[in-house]
């Protein structure tokens, strides 16, 4: 017997207008005993086919579509179309390959539930969904065949794996592991990376780009980096001009990992400080001292996993931004980031100009940033436009 979803009546809408997503209330029905991670067919309940899913039992998001055409076979042939295709829109993005980017991107490469990060000669997957769990030996074989790797690791160590019945892992899935933290260039700045112990993947290749956009406001600049975890912010602003630079970031591991790639990038380390510190508390204590900076830039972890959330995250970030507006000099420059999805960029604006008119500064948008070009959002697909940064000139 054939696998089957069958949706509730009117809720085939967002499959016919291409989002990967079947949350669990819009399920009429299922047919043949799927198991965890299954291929099964998407009907809607006039008997339409929709396409072909990953099936999530503990999820809920019941399914993820891996194609729109129900007659597509979900195969080893289908996942190598699909990275082959991922690699060469980078190659289209971003005019070469650079030594480290995003090589897949979830749901906007049509790969729900699988993240692929190349650092040099290693490739580093994320396995989000129970799709992609089930698929983990024919994907990385076709990673394989694709890229010449030394070697394929696999960071699934993510909450969000619960969420899909799955345990945390984290491990080598083909080839041989790296001796120790790579020292590859990134942005136009060089860092060590540590595949096995790194935020995300091994490092933010999503700021990557948006690094060098701050370093032109930086020259002759007091520069406060908030949240700074191993530099990449702190690194541009330097190699920029800054007069100075604070770091403030709660982890002494992260600090010191600054400090060497400070040395890695031969930049000036008298112009540099770090405090560890949490931040929230720290910017108070700048506040209460009178303390004052030219540019503060503020990218904190994510504050907001789902919408429910979202009046906790907004508080969060209106009381950092308050924070930065009440310590910049006249004519100073703010550069203020959110990676939570569940925070649209006109919420993240208000949340901004709130904080502004409560500081009771002036604030004028000179850029609005977002991720690097191999992260982009499928329009299909709005949860994947998560990364949006504001870089205000305040009075």
């Amino acid at each position: 017997m054939e696998k089957l979803l069958i949706l509730k009546k009117g809720r085939d809408r967002s499959a016919q207008r291409r989002h990967p997503w079947i949350f669990s209330g819009a399920v009429a029905e299922l047919r043949g005993d799927p198991q965890p991670g299954e291929d099964l067919l998407v009907r809607s309940i006039d008997g339409h086919p929709l396409g072909r899913a990953a099936y999530s039992p503990y999820s809920q998001i019941r399914a993820r579509f891996w194609s729109f055409d129900p007659e597509e076979a979900i195969d080893a042939a289908f996942f190598k179309d699909r990275l082959q295709a991922a690699l060469e829109r980078r190659r289209r993005m971003l005019g070469h390959l650079p030594q480290a980017f995003r090589w897949v991107h979830g749901e906007s490469d049509g790969l729900p539930g699988l993240v692929v990060d190349v650092y040099g000669d290693y490739v580093v997957c994320q396995i989000l969904s129970a799709g992609v769990e089930l698929n983990k030996a024919v994907i990385t074989a076709q990673l394989g065949e694709l890229w010449p790797a030394k070697g394929i690791v696999e960071r699934s160590d993510v909450a969000v794996r619960a969420k899909e019945g799955l345990s945390e892992r984290v491990g080598l899935l083909a080839g041989s592991a790296p001796e120790g933290p790579l020292d590859l260039e990134l942005g136009g700045l060089r860092f060590y990376v540590d595949l096995f112990e790194g935020h995300k993947t091994g490092h933010y290749l999503d700021q990557r780009e948006n690094w060098a956009r701050l370093g032109r406001y930086a020259q002759g600049r007091d520069c406060l980096n908030c949240f700074g975890y191993t530099g990449g912010f702190s690194l541009a602003l330097l190699q920029g001009g800054a007069a100075s630079l604070l770091q403030v970031e709660a982890s002494a591991a992260a600090n010191g990992k600054f400090k060497d790639n400070l040395a890695l990038n031969g930049l000036d380390a008298s112009r540099a400080e770090t405090v560890e510190a949490d931040v929230f508390k720290e910017l108070r204590r700048f506040r209460d001292q009178g303390k004052e900076f030219d540019l503060i830039l503020l990218d904190p972890p994510k504050f907001a996993d789902t919408a429910a959330q979202l009046d906790r995250a907004a508080r969060g970030y209106k009381d950092i931004n308050l924070l930065a507006f009440k310590l910049l000099r006249p004519g100073g420059i703010l550069a203020s980031f959110s990676c939570s999805g569940a925070v649209s960029p006109e919420l993240f604006k208000k949340i901004l100009a709130d904080a502004a008119l409560d500081a009771r500064r002036g604030a004028r948008i000179i850029e609005r940033l977002g991720p690097s070009p191999d992260h982009a959002a499928d329009l299909a697909f709005p949860e994947g436009d998560y990364l949006k940064g504001l870089i205000l000139s305040v009075d």
